[in-house]
C-alpha cells in the first residue's frame, strides 16, 4: 500500500500539518467542514499511483494545524496565502477559485467538487441570508455568534459528526441541518441518529481530532464570511484581470 507521509511545515506564519504521497507534479487537496486531511486518504493513494505528488493539509483551524482565535485570520486572502496548487471541496472549493484569481501563475488547474465560482453579490452574505431566512433561520447565521455552534456540536461530538457524515440516502438531512430544523431549534435537533458512511475507526479519527482541538477554528471560517465578501468586492473577478501578488 502507498505510504502516506506526514510532516509539519511553516506556512504564512502558522504551523500546518500536511499529509503527502507520491512524487511528481503537485496536487493540493483542501478539505471542507468539519473535516481533516483524512478526508482525502483514498485520493492521496490514487493520485500517487497515477504519478502525482498528492498533498492534503489540515486546513487552518483544523486538526494538527494552528487555529488562530481571530476570525479575521480565516478570510480568503489569508487562506490563499496558506496554499499552493489546489483541488478543493466545500470551503476548500470556495478558496480554490479565490486562489486562482489571486495567484493565477501558481495555478495549473483547479477542480471544485461542489462549490462553483460566483462573483460577490451586491450586499453582504449575512444581510442576504437574513433577508431570506430571518435572523436565525440558517446555519451560516447561527455560526456567526462565537461559542453557540461549538457548544451544540460538541455536546454530542461523536453523534453529531455521524449525522454530518451521513450516507447518500440521508441527503435531505443536510437541508434540515442548514435550516436549523426548519424552526430554529438547532443544527442537529431534528436529524435522527443513523448510520454514517464512515467505519467506526474512520469516525474515531475525526472525533479524536476535535476532542483535542475543539471546533472553534472550523466555525471561524464562517465568521469571515462578510470579510471575504468585502475582499472579493475589491478584487478582480476574472482570472485574466488578476496578477500574482
Amino acid at each position: 500500500m502507498t505510504e502516506i507521509r506526514h510532516r509539519t511545515i511553516l506556512a504564512n506564519g502558522i504551523r500546518m500539518h500536511v499529509a503527502e504521497a507520491g512524487e511528481g507534479f503537485p496536487v493540493v487537496m483542501c478539505h471542507g467542514w468539519p473535516e481533516l486531511w483524512f478526508s482525502w486518504r483514498h485520493q492521496l493513494r490514487a493520485l500517487s499511483a497515477a504519478g502525482f505528488r498528492a498533498i492534503a493539509p489540515d486546513m487552518r483551524g483544523y486538526g494538527e494545524t494552528d487555529a488562530p482565535a481571530d476570525p479575521a485570520q480565516y478570510r480568503a486572502s489569508v487562506i490563499c496565502a496558506d496554499i499552493a496548487g489546489i483541488v478543493g471541496h466545500d470551503w476548500g472549493g470556495y478558496h480554490i477559485w479565490q486562489f486562482g484569481l489571486r495567484e493565477p501563475a501558481r495555478s495549473a488547474k483547479l477542480i471544485g467538487l461542489n462549490t462553483p465560482y460566483r462573483p460577490p453579490d451586491a450586499v453582504a452574505p449575512t444581510q442576504a441570508l437574513r433577508a431570506r431566512f430571518g435572523d436565525d433561520g440558517y446555519y451560516m447565521l447561527r455560526h456567526q455568534v462565537p461559542g453557540r455552534s461549538e457548544a451544540e456540536l460538541e455536546a454530542d461530538l461523536r453523534g453529531n459528526l455521524a449525522k454530518i457524515f451521513a450516507p447518500a440516502e440521508r441527503a435531505q438531512d443536510l437541508w434540515v441541518m442548514a435550516t436549523l430544523g426548519g424552526d430554529g431549534s438547532g443544527l442537529f435537533s431534528r436529524i435522527p441518529p443513523g448510520q454514517t458512511f464512515l467505519s467506526d475507526e474512520e469516525l474515531d479519527v475525526y472525533v479524536r481530532a476535535f476532542q483535542r482541538t475543539g471546533t472553534r477554528g472550523s466555525f471561524n471560517w464562517y465568521r469571515a464570511l462578510d470579510l471575504n465578501w468585502e475582499d472579493a468586492r475589491r478584487s478582480p473577478t476574472r482570472p485574466s484581470a488578476c496578477r500574482p501578488s
